[in-house]
């Protein structure tokens, strides 16, 4: 019989919306989303080029120990986004080359790491996605219990085992699992609607329409006042 705090089966987010997921910026999820689900900026790609989608796999640890973060890669799924909340703490690198050449090997989604990583440019050349607060060469140790599967919070925002995750170059939101299926469909209507504003744009057209309501509305033009 496992431990309590180690949860090992979850209800993942369906593959279907995690490959739709993959068509989508994580701005434009973010913006359907009403804002919610985004990760604090402390949290970014170790390449700019890295991206992201499947269902969280979570991890909570003490700040400067990894020992829960190797036992959710031997219980994870391919697929599966590791989301490690490790209290922010840059102090001590939570993972490296070694545990996510594993990671990969594994064929895990990626990696998203409220803490440090460290061997960089190793991390470069792996091309495995590895999102993270910072980098510390300092080892961590492997001693003190945490949890597997359970909600936690990380990068300021709660995330449930199994909800939607999604990371790119501007960073990452996640997107609760029972509400993404209806997240991505308008995703796609606002995917639309800003390949027409470009090309009205392109045309010449670079007012924004709401510009003067929006001014009107803090007091800053007058009823019949433009700019």
């Amino acid at each position: 019989m496992s431990h309590p705090d180690i949860i090992r089966d979850i209800e993942r987010v369906s593959p279907e919306t995690v490959q739709q997921a993959r068509a989508y910026q994580a701005a434009i999820l973010s913006d359907v989303a009403g804002r919610r689900g985004t990760m604090h900026g402390r949290i970014s790609p170790v390449h700019h080029g890295m991206s992201l989608a499947g269902p969280a796999f979570t991890v909570e640890v003490r700040p400067g120990d990894n020992l829960m973060i190797h036992a959710a890669i031997a219980l994870a799924r391919p697929g599966d986004v590791i989301v490690v909340d490790g209290k922010g703490d840059l102090t001590a690198a939570l993972m490296g080359t070694l545990m996510l050449s594993a990671c990969k090997k594994l064929q895990l989604g990626g990696v998203v790491i409220d803490g440090a990583v460290r061997d960089r440019l190793e991390l470069l050349e792996l091309g495995f996605p590895v999102f993270s607060a910072g980098f510390n060469p300092a080892g961590p140790t492997k001693s003190v219990p945490g949890r597997i599967n359970h909600p936690i919070c990380a990068g300021g925002v709660s995330i449930q085992p199994g909800d939607l995750v999604v990371g790119d170059a501007d960073g990452v939101v996640v997107i609760e699992r029972q509400k993404a299926p209806a997240m991505l469909a308008l995703a796609d209507r606002k995917v639309a609607d800003e390949a027409a504003r470009l090309q009205a744009i392109a045309r010449g057209d670079t007012a924004s329409k709401w510009l003067a309501g929006a001014l009107r509305s803090a007091g800053l033009l007058a009823g019949d006042e433009t700019l």
